[in-house]
């Protein structure tokens, strides 16, 4: 895997044939263009974010939102969204599936430049000046996905050593619980919810929902998205997102060692889901089920994450 460029691809079919995404700059059909947003002045860059707490989000949560447990849609269905790749689909059925997952945590927003300069900070992990160049409210990029497990790792042992955890978060680490990056499925229940939605907030792509068809990256939470399940933001547009899961084919598999076709070195031989779309895509790229996947050592300006806490 050494020296192997990004991946960024679409299984057309479940033989496992991919192709390379190629970003789609200009106007989104039928929603008019925009320009890129411009980077917030330093000094109000980290507004709404507490120095004082590794500059995560100033709630009561320090920016993790609670999913309940319960069922939610899967994949996409061959009839409802006629945008849909081959490698959304369920084998057998309607192409969408019933997949029920425990309660978790999720990020409000994607991890900033400013979290992650307070992990490296901390930690000595080594950093390219391109990653903590951007303005600190921006989703931080240009990580590999060991870079971003890293800052998980680094997190969950801060979180659980810090007396101003939150006390959710502080019980569900104590029992076991851990920082990580979401696995697909995890992410797909928060950004569309129970009912198998398009788009986090509805069926329809939206410019004023989303952060997608323009130049560059935007700060965190820029958009709110008050018809979102969870009153999440950025889960289409932005940057991709990073996941815990190996990119193959469905049925999903919670723990990868299940899947058909696995063997004893997974880490060090394949491609890793991303999902969400980024900031140059159009509305095909950035729906609730697209999938792309990663080499985990590609860095790319349009690749980030978020974090969960979660028991899996």
């Amino acid at each position: 895997m050494t020296g192997r460029t990004l991946l960024v691809v679409m299984i057309l079919g479940f033989a496992g044939w991919m192709f390379l995404q190629t970003p789609s700059p200009g106007p989104v059909p039928g929603n008019g263009a925009r320009e890129p947003t411009a980077a917030a002045p330093a000094d109000d860059a980290t507004l709404g974010f507490r120095s004082d707490a590794w500059f995560l989000p100033d709630d009561a949560l320090l920016g993790f939102v609670e999913i309940p447990a319960g069922p939610f849609l899967m994949g996409s269905d061959r009839g409802g969204d006629p945008l849909a790749f081959d490698n959304e689909h369920w084998p057998g059925g309607d192409g969408q599936e019933l997949v029920d997952i425990r309660t978790f945590f999720i990020g409000r927003f994607e991890v900033t430049v400013a979290q992650y300069g307070r992990f490296v900070a901390a930690t000595g992990h080594p950093a390219p000046d391109e990653v903590l160049r951007p303005s600190p409210n921006h989703p931080v990029v240009n990580i590999s996905w060991p870079d971003a497990l890293a800052y998980c790792r680094w997190l969950e042992t801060t979180l659980k050593d810090s007396p101003i955890t939150p006390s959710p978060l502080a019980g569900a680490l104590d029992d076991g619980w851990h920082v990580s990056l979401p696995n697909e499925a995890e992410w797909e229940k928060a950004a569309r919810g129970a009912d198998g939605r398009v788009y986090p907030w509805g069926a329809q792509p939206r410019l004023d929902r989303a952060h997608f068809g323009v130049g560059g990256t935007a700060p965190v939470g820029s958009l709110p998205c008050p018809e979102c399940s969870y009153g999440l933001s950025d889960l289409s547009g932005n940057v991709w997102e990073l996941t815990r899961s190996p990119y193959r084919p469905y049925p999903f598999q919670a723990d990868p060692r299940q899947a058909p076709g696995d063997d004893d070195n997974l880490s060090a031989d394949a491609l890793w889901v991303m999902r969400g779309g980024h900031f140059r895509d159009g509305p095909q790229n950035i729906r609730t089920a697209i999938r792309g996947g990663a080499d985990p050592g590609a860095r790319r300006p349009f690749i980030g994450f978020r974090v969960v806490i979660t028991p899996s």
